[in-house]
């Protein structure tokens, strides 16, 4: 009896043994195929959100970049007989302490020009900073319907330079994109009076924060010492 029984042991052995094998494969593709890639600064630059303001914004803002190129013309007029007259003078062997206060008259006008172009174009860049934030806004969601809608439980972003290659079928960008246009179909090129972008509002905040615990801790002044009360 225990010869007849000895090869279906066998066999049986060979079987277990042999299960944990056969569903790798299997297992293994189950779980590549709820991992996806997304590239978040892509998903937010090609949202339609995004793109129509890109289109409108230099329609609605067209006062300040005709106002920008019309400084930053009159700079450059400016500044070109000072190049000039610098390389000629260095050409000419010119005392260095003259080449040098050229060159400090040169970089202040430039300086000063730059911060003058920044300031007409500050409302540009807090536009394109407002319409970034409200589609960042929509982002998490968008990114979690469309992990549901892939059944992707494990997302990666490729942005931040963690994958170093990822086959088209894991990439979940369109995705995104497409939940971004459900959510946030367009938005407001014009930020309303006031408005700071998320940094400096959480730069303001956290100042604020410190300036209130640090009057909160303040130590109050001591309390005068009591006069030994005479017998």
């Amino acid at each position: 009896m225990k010869n007849i029984f000895k090869p279906v042991l066998a066999a049986g052995l060979v079987l277990t043994a042999s299960v944990p094998f056969l569903a790798a494969p299997a297992a293994a593709q189950q779980i590549a195929q709820s991992i996806g890639v997304v590239s978040l600064p892509a998903a937010v630059a090609n949202s339609n959100a995004f793109k129509v303001a890109e289109q409108q914004r230099p329609v609605t803002y067209k006062p300040q970049f005709d106002q920008a190129n019309a400084r930053r013309d009159q700079l450059t007029a400016q500044l070109k007989p000072l190049y000039d007259k610098f390389l000629a003078d260095q050409q000419a062997n010119v005392a260095q302490a003259t080449l040098q206060q050229q060159a400090q008259q040169i970089q202040q006008i430039e300086q000063a020009g730059q911060r003058e172009l920044t300031q007409i174009v500050q409302p540009v860049a807090l536009s394109r900073a407002y319409v970034q934030e409200q589609i960042e806004d929509k982002l998490d969601e968008a990114v979690q319907a469309a992990a549901t809608k892939r059944k992707i439980t494990l997302i990666l972003d490729a942005s931040s330079g963690a994958v170093t290659f990822a086959d088209a079928k894991y990439n979940i960008t369109q995705t995104v994109i497409d939940e971004l246009n459900t959510l946030l179909p367009s938005a407001q090129l014009v930020p309303p009076p006031g408005w700071l972008p998320r940094e400096a509002r959480e730069q303001q905040a956290a100042a604020a924060a410190a300036q209130a615990a640090q009057a909160g801790t303040a130590t109050p002044p001591a309390p005068a010492p009591q006069q030994p009360s005479g017998r």
